[in-house]
């Protein structure tokens, strides 16, 4: 008899058990959110300390401070430019059939590339203001023109010696303008080129 009621006991368990699976498994998951919405336990668990654990917020672990992006932006555009100052280099000495010895290359780096570092870094933090494109189109202009006088009227040692950065500083100018600013300014020098009569390659 013992038997019989543990036996009716248990499958009447296990005959709830099945039914209350099958009505979870019946409600839809929108229906299921909707009612824990409703319930309001989730906003309840957020009060009382225990935070529901939010998925994609891996980045905010990883935050780069806004000194140590500037540097990284400010790398970003000397590595290019270091390489133009010394192609600039090996290119003027070629121009007069010397050859640039490593120890010419090795001073011109030494020399330049912490000037070139320090204009880069705060040209490129305040790149946006209009002060600073203004700055960079007069600088633009005044490298332009003065490049190209050197090579139609200068000295083939003011060259060697000053063509380099310029060119450097010119190129540098004109990539951080906006563009309405950079096409201007290589139509100053173009309309300077063209009003002296000068010749851009030699």
């Amino acid at each position: 008899m013992g038997k019989n009621r543990k036996d009716i006991r248990a499958k009447q368990q296990a005959s709830a058990a099945s039914a209350s699976k099958s009505t979870a498994i019946d409600i839809p998951e929108e229906e299921q959110w909707r009612i824990i919405e409703q319930t309001g336990i989730l906003k309840q668990a957020g009060t009382s300390g225990s935070k529901v654990p939010e998925v994609g917020n891996d980045e905010e672990d990883y935050e780069i401070s806004p000194l140590a992006d500037e540097i990284f932006r400010a790398l970003y555009l000397v590595i290019p430019m270091s390489f133009m100052l010394l192609l600039m280099e090996i290119l003027v000495h070629n121009q007069y059939g010397r050859h640039a010895s490593f120890e010419a290359l090795r001073d011109r780096l030494l020399s330049g590339v912490p000037i070139l570092f320090v204009f880069v870094f705060y040209t490129n933090r305040y790149k946006a203001d209009k002060r600073m494109q203004a700055a960079l189109f007069w600088l633009s202009c005044i490298a332009g023109t003065r490049l190209i006088w050197l090579m139609n009227r200068g000295n083939w040692l003011v060259v060697m010696r000053q063509c380099p950065p310029i060119a450097t500083a010119w190129i540098y100018a004109v990539i951080q303008l906006n563009l309405a600013p950079a096409v201007l300014s290589l139509v100053v020098a173009a309309t300077f080129t063209w009003y002296k009569g000068y010749k851009l390659n030699i």
